[in-house]
C-alpha cells in the first residue's frame, strides 16, 4: 500500500537511537473491505482522561474490537488494558507510538483523544494509511492544520468525525434545526456559555520526566518543554503550544451547536476577543476569562468563558436570541414575558454526556461508507474549531489596557458592550477584584474571509493561522 516499509525503518530508527521521520506518500489509501459479521477493528489513541470514555463506548460495541490502545505514557497500559479485558473480553496491543498501528492493513479506524497540538497530524497520518478517524473536538490546534486534515479527508475518501457528540443527540437535532427553519422567529444572535471553575495551575520547577513516559512523544509537533507536573497530563490546556484554552475546549462545544444553528451560509466575518488570567498568579498562559464577539452576517454570536466561578455557577449551554423572543433553558421566552413557554423533548444544558449514540454514529459509517450520514463530518468539525482559533488570534494580538480606560472595541454593539460590563461585575462583585488597578487584554479587531480561510489586510494575523514544527512531527504542506 505505501511505497516503503516503515515498520523496518522504524526499527532501524530506534535502534540507532535516532527520531525517524515519517512520511506516507504514493498510492491512495483505501482500507480494507469489513464484511457485514466482521468487527470494526479500532485503535484508541490516548488513554488518560477522556480517552477512558472511548474506552467505554467502543468496548460496549459488539461489533468492535478495541485492538490497540496508543499512548506515551505505558504506565496506563495494564489498567487499560484489564479494563478492555473486562470489558470487551479481548487483550488489546499496548504501544507507545502512533505510528507503529498504521501498517496494520487490518485495522480500520483510529480515535485520536491526544492533547490538542497532536489532533490534525495523527488524523491526516491515519487518512494517508487508509483508516477512518474519530478525533476529539477542537480537530486542530490551528486553523492551516485543521484545512489539511478536511483534505485529507476528502483526498484518501474517509470517513473522519469531529467529537462534538451533541451532533448525534435527537434533541438537539430538533432544536437546531427548530431556531435554523425560524420556528421561534428569525435568529439574531447566539450566546455560547462555557463557565465551570478552573483553579490556578501554580508554578512547578522542571524535572526529569518519570520511567514510561516518552516525553519526545508527548511533546511531538510542539516546541521543547521542559517536563512538569503541571503541564502533564492535563494543564497543558492553558499553555498556547499545547492547547488552545476554555474557548478551544468547552468552548468549541458550545460554538458548534450555535453555528449548527445559524443559517447554512453563516460564517465569521469579523471577530476580536478580551479577557485575562485574573485572580491568581501561574504558569498558565491561556485566558480564564474571555469574552469573544463575531460577526456571522446576519447573526452575531458572542462566546463567554468564566473560569472564576463556584461550582454552583456552572454555565455550559447555548441561548438563542430571535425576533419574536428567546431560547433558553428549555423553553421559548415570547417578547415581552417573563415566563417561558416550556420547549417539548429540549435539550439539557450541562456537559455533553459520554456521546454512546455519536461514536455508534461513526462506526456504522465507517461501515456503510456513507459520509452523508455521518454526523459532525470533519468539514463541520473544522467550521467550529477555526471559531475557537479566531478569537484567540484576536485576544493574542491584543494589548493590555486599563478597565478604566474608555475604548471603542464593540462599536455601537450594544448586547455586546452589555457582556463587558457583564464580565467587570462578575469580577468585581464574585472575585473581589480592584479594577482600578488592574488590565485586561483587548484583542485585536479582525476582519475574516471565510473563503479563503485568510484575515483581511492583517499580515500579524496570517502568520497566527499555522504553526512552525518540530521535526519529524510536522503537518505536511500537501497531504
Amino acid at each position: 500500500m505505501l511505497q516503503h516499509n516503515r515498520r523496518d525503518f522504524l526499527k532501524r530508527a530506534a535502534a540507532g537511537g535516532i527520531a525517524a521521520t515519517f512520511i506516507i506518500s504514493g498510492t491512495r489509501a483505501s482500507g480494507r473491505v469489513i464484511g457485514a459479521n466482521d468487527r470494526v477493528r479500532i485503535a484508541i489513541a490516548g488513554i488518560n482522561g477522556r480517552g477512558q470514555a472511548h474506552l467505554q463506548a467502543y468496548g460496549e460495541m459488539k461489533d468492535v474490537e478495541i485492538a490497540y490502545l496508543v499512548d506515551p505514557d505505558s504506565r496506563l497500559f495494564a489498567s487499560r488494558s484489564a479494563a478492555v479485558q473486562k470489558l470487551a473480553g479481548n487483550t488489546p496491543q499496548c504501544v507507545q507510538d502512533f505510528r507503529r498501528v498504521l501498517d496494520d492493513k487490518t485495522l480500520d479506524a483510529v480515535s485520536l483523544v491526544t492533547p490538542n497540538h497532536w489532533h490534525a497530524l495523527l488524523g491526516i497520518w491515519a487518512c494517508q494509511a487508509g483508516k477512518d478517524v474519530h478525533v476529539e473536538k477542537p480537530c486542530s490546534h490551528n486553523v492551516v492544520e485543521g484545512r489539511r486534515l478536511v483534505e485529507a479527508a476528502r483526498k484518501y475518501d474517509r470517513i473522519v468525525q469531529h467529537g462534538t457528540q451533541r451532533r448525534s443527540d435527537p434533541k438537539w437535532i430538533q432544536l437546531t434545526t427548530d431556531v435554523r427553519k425560524g420556528k421561534f422567529g428569525k435568529l439574531l444572535l447566539a450566546y455560547a456559555y462555557a463557565n465551570r471553575p478552573r483553579e490556578s495551575i501554580g508554578f512547578r520547577n522542571p524535572e526529569k520526566p518519570p520511567e514510561g513516559l516518552d516525553y519526545n512523544l508527548w511533546i511531538g509537533p510542539a516546541p521543547m518543554h521542559p517536563y512538569r507536573t503541571n503541564l502533564v497530563p492535563y494543564e497543558w490546556h492553558w499553555i498556547w503550544d499545547f492547547g488552545n484554552g476554555e474557548i478551544g475546549n468547552l468552548g468549541t462545544h458550545q460554538l458548534d451547536v450555535a453555528r449548527w444553528a445559524m443559517p447554512l451560509d453563516a460564517a465569521p466575518k469579523s471577530v476580536v476577543s478580551v479577557g485575562g488570567r485574573f485572580g491568581y498568579q501561574d504558569q498558565g498562559q491561556t485566558p480564564n476569562t474571555q469574552l469573544t464577539v463575531f460577526d456571522c452576517g446576519d447573526v452575531k454570536l458572542f462566546c463567554e468563558q468564566r473560569g472564576l466561578v463556584a461550582r454552583k455557577a456552572v454555565k455550559v449551554t447555548v441561548e438563542f436570541h430571535t425576533t419574536e423572543g428567546v431560547v433558553k433553558e428549555g423553553k421559548f421566552f415570547p417578547q415581552g414575558k417573563d415566563d417561558g413557554e416550556p420547549i417539548p423533548d429540549a435539550p439539557a444544558g450541562g456537559f455533553a454526556d459520554l456521546g454512546r449514540l455519536h461514536f455508534r454514529n461513526f462506526i456504522d459509517c465507517v461501515r456503510s461508507r456513507k459520509r452523508e450520514e455521518l454526523n459532525a463530518e470533519i468539514l463541520e468539525g473544522h467550521r467550529s474549531a477555526l471559531l475557537a482559533h479566531l478569537g484567540n488570534i484576536s485576544y493574542r494580538l491584543g494589548e493590555e489596557v486599563p478597565f478604566h480606560k474608555h475604548t471603542n472595541a464593540f462599536g455601537g454593539d450594544q448586547p455586546a458592550w452589555e457582556l463587558f460590563e457583564d464580565m467587570k461585575r462578575h469580577l468585581v462583585d464574585g472575585q473581589g477584584l480592584e479594577l482600578a488597578g488592574t488590565t485586561y487584554r483587548l484583542g485585536r479587531m479582525l476582519r475574516f474571509d471565510a473563503q479563503t480561510e485568510k484575515f483581511v489586510g492583517d499580515a500579524d494575523a496570517d502568520r497566527m493561522l499555522a504553526r512552525p514544527y518540530r521535526e519529524p512531527f510536522a503537518v505536511p504542506e500537501q497531504v
